[in-house]
Order: structure tokens, then C-alpha cells, then sequence
């Protein structure tokens, strides 16, 4: 390049692509001291996210200094995960740079894709509720809302899943092991985070009893930012994530004397807190190191929000006003009363001053209707670990039981559910209960959810505090989940209705007049065709399996729980390897049925059903007579990248968990916007994807919620549906005799005696005909391909309501009180 041409071209911020090769260039020559000669693949990716960056920069910091100089109440987003996933894709589709991209790659030597899928998915999360967060935070950025993500970069994600002779096998997830160019550390942000020590009393100048916690130990969290950017708006948000350093140097003393192990043991005990993101999975197991984290991201977060608010604020009684804080499930409930803490014995304000900013500035989302996955935390552990929080904790809870008792009168079972301390010999501190008492608003997440919880788990609180329960139904980014994930679907709609429905989902609704449009559903049709075509090719490169594109391509991914009802899809294809083996010239719709997900490490009744679906996978792909009929493969280590590549392929969205038990669910929204058909229960927002597309166009069955209660009630007994049903006492039979594991026959009796000595909790056997006729419905509707598509496409063109934008919206308006704000995002939007 010549030196005149290089001095016009604004190699750090301009658009063009010959402005954004010469950025890569230099960056290769001056960021990583290589040339394009000689870089690697690894280098290459490396600059081209360093250049991506630089277009993100000065975006970044104008929006946080516009920010500061309107003084704009901000939105603090504490959540354990963000599964942000990759973020190249992602950040160029929202800077509208994605062809420039891929042109200037390819000038310079380099294919696009291939560049792409250096980048490791970002190992911060587990499942929904951390994809849910990183949904919240493109559309806070996308609606112009002055919201900042908190969280905690691990080194370590869950876990790499590899499966060998069927089994589970965890395997480290070194996410980090070359680093991130997206995350930006910011050594002059770090903060001290202390734990033990001991609660002691004073009286102040004023005579007034007061508490100092001493004799701690702390560790340091330091902040590393990721930039958040909307969709084509010019704001750039931040997601602040915290690494854990030790406070203490390298102990040259014992290094010298040849104690290695102990010159660095400090050290690494303190970094362990931010060292590996705890499995969840929905059962509650009480860890230190887990309440250390969730300790350490409440106490660094609050630091730095307060740090901030100070800067542009005068009277931290204000701080509602300017502050809103949304605790993402349980884990950073803690708030709670660290923030009591702060404003008591650091910043000297009474009880009542406190409790008041405390309670207006803190809401709390929840995320589950089973009781056992609420968090408990022993009363001894908080003692030890966090002894100040745990006195404060107890005068809440003695203030609060007042109330009750003014409310209800002497009713001691109602004041024993709501306490905050459980009774016992090992009493805890109930943390939901927590949320709910210290926060102006609780919300659940679907309709049925909320609903629920108001009956159920929360129902004395709902009847006490009724104005502080709300409902959020979930939504999904439709930048990520259709314009970045299905391209060709997203270009053919922005070609029929425009791109509107990139920030205005409900604008697909336009769509409905296209059923009849010949012309638009082959084009519709042959995208699906091209997108399992595109799995195929993926599977097979990155698995070794060959799908068969002309079947039903029947998914069902998310983690692997019994409430989930993975099993009940397995027992289908057993159930179909039996009916094609005994009528081998019958004819039948071809499937392909693929599962994904993780079980959690202790959870082995998960891992045995990972096991079994392997084992039947392999007789059935391992069985001549079932070639161009039936397929059932088990793909490892789920991830956001491997879902960008299922969904849009979907024929059928499994959406089966027994009624009552699933939140909400937003993988059944990604289904559905990109025309999957959803075969589920009434359960979570499948509730409200059918009020949306119309009964005629999902496909429902089994239990309600009121279902589930009266059989229960009744006195259901599993064994009667086995004997009941012929195929399904075949396959259930052939599971506990060893059919599919003949080498180890009794491999599989945990399964079996759950189903029927154990009476079967999550009601497999008594759903299962049912789903079994719904799975004939399926085989019909697909045997008419025009009438497959109509509601197909009635699938994505009425999921609208399901957009995070909606989602960010009613908490803007209804929770954190910044609905002011949502006009600055249409204007940025252009609508």
C-alpha cells in the first residue's frame, strides 16, 4: 500500500473495506508484531477483532460520557451468567459492517467463516437464564436504556462435554487459554472484597450503636469490560465482568527455601473465586466457594456502582432515583443486605434511611417454580463467612415477622413459611424469601410462571405484597436469533416487508398475507431445505455423522434435567425402531431426531439418560432396516454456536417438560421465529407461543398444570400406563432388560425403578400417549408440505411479542422507572 493512499483512509474508524484491511494490517504489524505474511490463522482473528474494537471505541466512551453529563439513571444487570457466545458476528451485524468484513478477509487471504470460527464461545454461562442476560443487554443497547451487565469472568466455563462409549465425560473448558481480545482490563477498577472476621459493636459520637466488620480477609476483584453495542444506534453498553487477585504477593521467603506449593498457595486460593462457573442443576447444593462467588460479585458490583453514583451525586438518598439494580435469580440477592451494610456502617444512616433507598433501588427476578431449586444457605456458613450480613439479615427478618404478625395475626405456619431464617437444627437463610422482602418488585418470567409462583411458593408473600409481583414474559434478540443466526430466512423477509422487524419484531405479522403467495412459501420452504443441508455439512464435519436431509429434523436441546423430559423423546424413538423393525414395509415420515445439552456433573440420573439415548442411538443407526427412515444422534458439548446451527434447521421444536415445571423457556422461542412447529405441553411460554400463533398452527398434548395436580391428588400409579400401552411397555421393558445395553443388562434399572417403583415424579408414562398420538399429528401435517409451511411461517411471523426489546421495555416502564429513556433508542433507531 502506498503511503499517499494510506494517509486517507481513516484506518481506526472508517466503514470502507479498504480502511478496515489497513487496520488489520497494522494491527498485525503493531498490536501483535507479526505481518501478514507470516501471522497464523489465531493472529489474524485476533487483529480483525482488535480492528472491530476500534470501530466500538469512540461509540463506547461517547455513550458513557453522555451518560454522565444528562446524569441518566442507569440499570445495573447483576447476573452469575451471560452466554454471550461468539461476538464477532454479532458486534458486525449490529454495526451494520458485515460485508466489509468479509471483503476485506478475503482481499487479504482469508475466508470469512473460517476466521469466525476461531473465536471460543465466551464460557460464561450455563443455559437460559445466561442466555436470557445477554439477550437483555443487546436490547438495552438496541433501545438506547443506559444498562450495564455485571458479572464474573471465569477461566473456566462449566465444562467441555465429550462423549465416549455413550457416557458423559467433563473435560475442562480453557476458554481463556489464549485470552480475549473483546475484554478490555481496566487495572485502575478493582476493588477489595472481604470475607470472615467479626461483627463488633461501638457507639458513635452521637451515642448511636453502630457495628464495624473486622479482622476480614479480602481478595480483589478487578474489572474487565466487554463493549455492548446496539443495533445501528451509535450506543455502546458495557458488560463488566470481575476476575478475583489476591491482595498478596508471591512468598519469596518459602519460594526460596524450595516451598514452592506454599509460596503460591495464597495466591491461588484467593483466585479460585472467579476460577470455574458452578453447574446448576435445579437442585440446590450449598458450596462455600459458590456463596464466595456469588458474595464476591454483589459486593465488587455494589463498590462500583456507588463509586460512580458518587462521582455525579451529592446525597445517596437520591441514589432510586438515578439507580436501578435487577438481581437475575437468587444468586445476587445479597445485595440485599450488603447494601444495608454500606449505608449503615460505611455511610452512617439509620435503619429506616436505609431500609427505604435499599428496597426502592433493588428488584429480583425469579426464575423457577421448584422448591428445592431455591437457594438456602446455612446459617453456620453465612456466620463464618459473611458474620455482618448475617446479623443484618436478622433484623430483617425480626422487623419483617413483625409485619407479618400486624397482617396476618398469630398464624404460625404462615409466619414459618415466610421467615427469612428457616427453624431447625440447621437453620438457613432462605434467599428467594430475601429477594422478596428487600426489593419494591419481584417478577416471574412468563405468564404461567408468575401465575404460579403467586399460588404456590410465594402465595403468603403475593397476599402481602401483592403490588410487588409482576410479570416479564421472556423474549430473544432477533439481531442474534434470526438476522445473524439465519441469514437467508432474515434476507428474504427484509426483502418482502423491509428490515423494520429487526427492532420492531411484532412487524412480522406482515408476513401473514404471504401464506398464499406460492412464489414467497417455495422460497420459504427451499431456506429451511438449504439450512439442514448447511447442518448436515456441520454435523458431518464436526461430529462425523451423516443426517439425512429429506427427513423430519426433530431437536430437542437444552440441559438434560427429568423435569425436561428428554427421556420421553428417547422412549418415541425406541418406540419407532420397534413399529419400523416389526412392519419393515409400512410406510413412514423419515425423522432424524437430534438431542444436545449438558448434565450437570453430580446429577446422575441426567448422565444415565445421556447414556441411554447414545445406546439407542447406536441400534438404531446401526440397523440396516432403518436407513432413510430413522435416525437418533446425541450431539456434544451444546453451545451457543452448535444452537446458531440447530434451530435454524428445525422441523420440530421439543418443547415437553411436564406441566408446571419449566419457567418459561426462550429456546422454544428461537424454534418458533425460525419456522419450527412445536410439539410441547402447556407449560412455561409454550402457554403464550399458542395464544400468539393460533392452536391450529402448535401442536399441544398431555397434562395441564390443574392435570398434573389431580392425578397427583387422585393417586396416579405409573404402573397402570405401563401396562397400559403396548409399545410403550416394550421399550420400557427393553430398557430394563438390557435390549439396548446387552453387555451390561441392569446398566439402566435406575431408570426403569424411578418409572415404576418410584411412581414416576415427572409423570413420563402418563404424558406418553399422548405424546405419541402428537407425534402422528406431526407425521401428517408433514406429509402435506404446503400446509407444513403455512404453519411454519405462521410460527415466525407472529412471535413478535416474543422480542427482548418487548422484555427491556415493560421492565423500563414497570420496574427500574426509565421509560423516558426508550425514545431516546427510537430516535437512535430511526423509527
Amino acid at each position: 500500500m502506498s503511503t499517499t493512499t494510506s494517509k486517507k483512509l481513516n484506518v481506526k474508524t472508517g466503514m470502507d473495506t479498504e480502511s478496515i484491511k489497513a487496520d488489520i494490517l497494522s494491527h498485525l504489524r503493531y498490536s501483535l508484531a507479526t505481518d501478514i505474511e507470516t501471522a497464523n490463522k489465531k493472529e489474524f482473528y485476533k487483529s480483525v477483532v482488535l480492528s472491530v474494537m476500534d470501530r466500538l471505541h469512540d461509540s463506547w466512551l461517547n455513550t458513557q460520557k453522555e451518560y454522565r453529563e444528562k446524569k441518566t439513571k442507569k440499570i445495573y444487570y447483576i447476573s452469575m451468567e451471560f452466554l454471550i457466545g461468539r461476538l464477532l458476528d454479532n458486534a458486525l451485524v449490529n454495526l451494520n459492517l458485515e460485508q466489509e468484513f468479509r471483503d476485506a478477509c478475503k482481499d487479504l487471504g482469508y475466508d470469512y467463516e473460517e476466521i469466525r470460527d476461531i473465536e471460543n464461545d465466551a464460557a460464561l454461562g450455563n443455559g437460559g437464564l445466561g442466555r436470557l442476560a445477554a439477550c437483555f443487554l443487546d436490547s438495552m443497547a438496541t433501545l438506547g436504556l443506559a444498562g450495564f451487565g455485571y458479572g464474573i469472568k471465569y477461566d473456566y466455563g462449566i465444562f467441555k462435554q465429550k462423549i465416549h462409549d455413550g457416557y458423559q465425560i467433563e473435560r475442562p473448558d480453557d476458554w481463556l487459554r489464549f485470552g480475549t481480545p473483546w475484554a478490555t482490563t481496566r487495572p485502575s477498577v478493582m476493588y477489595p472484597v472481604r470475607f470472615y472476621g467479626r461483627s463488633v459493636p461501638y457507639t458513635d459520637e452521637d451515642g448511636h450503636l453502630r457495628f464495624k466488620w473486622e479482622n476480614t480477609q479480602h481478595v480483589y476483584a478487578l474489572a474487565n469490560d466487554i463493549p455492548m453495542p446496539g443495533f445501528r444506534n451509535g450506543v455502546v453498553n458495557n458488560l463488566r465482568l470481575w476476575k478475583a487477585t489476591s491482595p498478596k504477593s508471591l512468598d519469596l521467603t518459602s519460594f526460596n527455601q524450595g516451598e514452592y506449593i506454599n509460596a503460591v498457595r495464597d495466591i491461588e486460593l484467593h483466585e479460585n473465586i472467579s476460577r470455574v462457573l458452578y453447574p446448576n442443576d435445579k437442585i440446590f447444593v450449598g458450596q462455600e466457594l459458590r456463596l464466595k462467588q456469588e458474595y464476591f460479585l454483589v459486593s465488587s458490583t455494589l463498590q462500583d456502582i456507588l463509586r460512580e453514583y458518587k462521582q455525579q451525586h451529592d446525597d445517596l438518598r437520591d441514589l432510586p432515583k438515578y439507580v436501578a439494580i435487577q438481581c437475575n435469580d437468587t444468586h445476587p440477592n445479597l445485595a440485599v443486605p450488603d447494601l444495608m451494610r454500606i449505608l449503615m456502617d460505611e455511610e452512617g444512616f439509620d435503619w429506616e434511611t436505609s431500609w427505604d433507598i435499599t428496597v426502592k433501588t433493588l428488584s429480583y427476578t425469579n426464575h423457577t417454580v421448584l422448591p428445592e431449586a431455591l437457594e438456602k444457605w446455612p446459617v453456620s456458613m453465612l456466620r463464618n463467612l459473611l458474620p455482618r450480613h448475617l446479623q443484618i439479615i436478622y433484623e430483617i427478618n425480626k422487623r419483617f415477622i413483625n409485619k407479618v404478625h400486624e397482617h396476618f395475626g398469630d398464624d404460625v405456619n404462615r409466619v414459618r413459611r415466610m421467615s427469612i431464617i428457616s427453624e431447625g437444627e440447621q437453620p438457613s437463610v432462605q434467599m428467594a424469601n430475601l429477594g422478596i422482602v428487600g426489593t419494591h418488585k419481584v417478577n416471574g418470567v412468563a405468564a404461567l410462571h408468575t401465575d404460579l409462583i403467586k399460588k404456590t411458593i410465594f402465595r403468603d408473600f403475593f397476599e402481602m405484597y401483592p403490588e410487588r409481583f409482576t410479570n416479564k414474559t421472556n423474549g430473544i434478540t432477533p439481531r442474534r436469533w434470526l438476522k445473524q443466526c439465519n441469514k437467508p430466512l432474515a434476507d428474504l423477509i427484509t426483502s418482502e416487508i423491509g428490515d423494520s422487524w429487526i427492532t420492531h419484531l411484532s412487524d412480522l405479522r406482515k408476513l401473514d398475507d404471504k401464506v398464499n403467495d406460492k412464489k414467497f412459501m417455495k422460497k420459504y420452504s427451499d431456506i429451511k431445505q438449504q439450512n439442514k443441508e448447511r447442518l448436515a455439512a456441520y454435523v458431518k464435519e464436526n461430529y462425523g455423522f451423516e443426517l439425512n436431509t429429506k427427513a423430519i429434523f426433530d431437536i430437542q436441546i437444552k440441559r438434560i434435567h427429568e423435569y425436561k423430559r428428554q427421556l420421553m423423546l428417547a422412549i418415541y424413538a425406541a418406540a419407532q425402531y420397534n413399529y419400523i423393525k416389526a412392519n419393515p414395509d409400512a410406510p413412514v415420515v423419515p425423522r432424524t431426531i437430534i438431542f444436545a445439552g449438558k448434565a450437570a456433573p453430580g446429577y446422575a440420573m441426567a448422565k444415565m439418560f445421556i447414556k441411554l439415548i447414545n445406546s439407542i442411538s447406536d441400534k438404531i443407526n446401526n440397523d440396516p432396516d432403518m436407513e432413510g427412515k430413522l435416525q437418533c444422534f446425541f450431539l456434544d458439548n451444546y453451545s451457543v454456536t452448535l444452537a446458531e446451527q440447530l434451530i435454524p434447521a428445525a422441523d420440530v421444536s421439543e418443547q415437553i417438560s411436564t406441566a408446571g415445571m419449566e419457567a418459561s423457556g426462550t429456546g422454544n422461542m428461537k424454534f418458533a421465529l425460525n419456522g419450527a412447529v412445536t410439539i410441547g405441553t402447556l407449560d412455561g411460554a409454550n402457554v403464550e407461543i399458542k395464544e400468539e400463533v393460533g392452536d391450529e398452527n402448535i401442536i399441544i398434548f398431555g397434562l395441564t398444570v390443574e392435570g398434573v395436580e389431580e392425578l397427583r391428588r387422585s393417586g396416579y400409579s405409573s404402573w397402570e400406563y405401563y401396562n397400559a400401552d403396548k409399545a410403550l411397555k416394550q421399550v420400557i421393558d427393553q430398557i430394563r432388560d438390557g435390549f439396548f445395553e446387552p453387555d451390561h443388562p441392569s446398566l439402566f434399572h435406575t431408570i426403569t425403578n424411578s418409572l415404576l417403583d418410584g411412581n414416576d415424579y415427572f409423570l413420563v408414562l402418563a404424558d406418553y400417549p399422548a405424546y405419541a398420538e402428537a407425534q402422528k399429528e406431526v407425521d401428517a401435517l408433514y406429509s402435506k408440505p404446503d400446509e407444513w409451511f403455512k404453519v411454519a411461517l405462521y410460527n415466525t411471523a407472529r412471535v413478535g411479542k416474543f422480542s427482548s426489546d418487548r422484555t427491556i421495555s415493560d421492565y423500563a416502564t414497570d420496574i427500574w422507572g426509565c421509560e423516558d429513556q426508550l425514545n431516546k433508542g427510537r430516535e437512535y433507531q430511526g423509527s
